[in-house]
């Protein structure tokens, strides 16, 4: 993973784009998933059940993010901490991003490394885990599709995006990557991993306090004054009915 990372800190930096390291989030999971297979010494169905749902979730996630991202200007996110962090940012983002990433990956990563290496067989666990691990990919894919529509359609320029899975929630996408890692967990403790709890629990904290939900919402009233009208209607993360205001 770190040695992913390094390679993406190069191409973004040569790039001038940071937020590039976006597009291969998921490819450190990958990365750390076949590495867990390779030193495994057992390839049971749950390894494979496993493989295959982080294969889904990464090469779909990785795909739509550099369809949108890989040609776009670097990510105000982004921008903002290279601001705060000049001169030397180039050298700086070797750990306060790309290291940071890979990183927090590998300890997202241990449902994964539980499962790929477990030999107990599979039980009602896993399949709960999977169910709940392919309603997140659906969902988070169906949340992507919708707001890329939205976004391709020159009428929607400056709106906000209420409509579909967004109507229910202001961060569909977010909330199917919280189904896809409480499921990966759910086939971790089929494994017997209770303690891997720590990777879903970590990732719900990142998603809604640091760099998902918290961060994209920071500063956005401001530059689009209808969003507050949006926030008082509309769930910030888990789906519910639009209220009244």
């Amino acid at each position: 993973m770190l040695g992913l990372a390094l390679l993406v800190w190069g191409l973004a930096t040569a790039r001038r784009n940071t937020g590039l390291v976006d597009i291969f989030w998921s490819g450190f999971f990958l990365a750390g998933a076949v590495v867990y297979i390779v030193a495994s010494p057992v390839f049971e169905p749950r390894a494979l059940l496993v493989f295959v749902l982080v294969s889904v979730w990464a090469l779909r996630l990785a795909a739509y993010l550099g369809a949108r991202n890989w040609n776009a200007p670097e990510d105000h996110r982004y921008r903002a901490i290279r601001e705060r962090n000049e001169p030397g940012f180039a050298w700086k983002s070797i750990y306060l991003v790309f290291g940071l990433q890979a990183v927090l990956a590998w300890l997202i990563s241990a449902p994964l490394a539980a499962s790929i290496g477990s030999a107990a067989p599979i039980g009602a666990l896993d399949a709960l885990g999977a169910a709940l691990a392919v309603f997140g990919i659906g969902f988070e894919a169906l949340a992507d599709v919708q707001l890329a529509r939205f976004k391709e359609d020159p009428a929607n320029a400056g709106r906000v995006m209420n409509c579909g899975l967004w109507r229910y929630s202001r961060h569909p996408n977010y909330f199917g990557e919280f189904c896809v890692w409480w499921g990966l967990y759910g086939i971790a403790l089929g494994a017997g991993a209770w303690w891997a709890v720590f990777s879903p629990l970590l990732l719900t904290v990142l998603l809604l306090k640091v760099s998902g939900v918290a961060l994209l919402e920071k500063d956005i009233g401001e530059r689009r004054p209808s969003y507050r009208t949006y926030v008082a209607r509309t769930n910030a993360f888990f789906p519910g009915p639009p209220r009244g205001v």
